[in-house]
């Protein structure tokens, strides 16, 4: 098994969004033969309304994709980090003092927690087989919960999205 992290930067001026990254190489062991990247796009939350009754939903994405030079089976977990916070169960956006809690969740009903299995967060593992090309974009759903009092600036938190081969 190969781990490769690529690391996310969540950042923003009321409205908040996500930086896109570099895309991150990795290499699979010698035994599956393989090469891989995996990258990510931005989840943009747009204007955050501190008076609004109703949270702040986007949606992002991570994509890795392998090249298989044998016809193999196999899977791989996607991770993300707590964050600045180290908690998975509220993560923090960031601006000196100031806090906005926010998460990142697996589905787009946003009750199940992206993290790496600890902590009541769930990792997400993806299977191939017979494949030579794996090209897997996974969704990302983040949420800022409504009426928090926060000052405008610029708030940003650093995931680390960890993808295990």
């Amino acid at each position: 098994m190969t781990d490769k992290r690529l690391r996310l930067v969540f950042a923003g001026v009321l409205p908040l969004g996500l930086l896109a990254p570099v895309p991150a190489q990795a290499a699979c062991s010698p035994l599956s033969l393989c090469s891989c990247t995996v990258s990510a796009t931005g989840v943009a939350f747009g204007s955050y309304n501190t008076l609004a009754a109703s949270p702040n939903d986007a949606a992002g994405s991570v994509r890795v994709v392998c090249t298989l030079l044998l016809d193999l089976a196999g899977s791989f977990t996607v991770d993300l980090s707590p964050g600045a916070s180290n908690n998975y169960a509220g993560r923090t956006l960031r601006n000196g003092t100031n806090s906005l809690v926010y998460n990142l969740y697996t589905n787009a009903a946003r009750t199940q927690i992206w993290g790496n299995g600890t902590g009541s967060s769930l990792r997400v593992t993806q299977s191939f087989a017979g494949l030579l090309l794996v090209d897997r974009t996974i969704p990302v759903y983040g949420r800022i919960p409504a009426r928090q009092n926060a000052r405008a600036g610029a708030y940003s938190d650093t995931i680390i999205v960890t993808v295990t081969y």
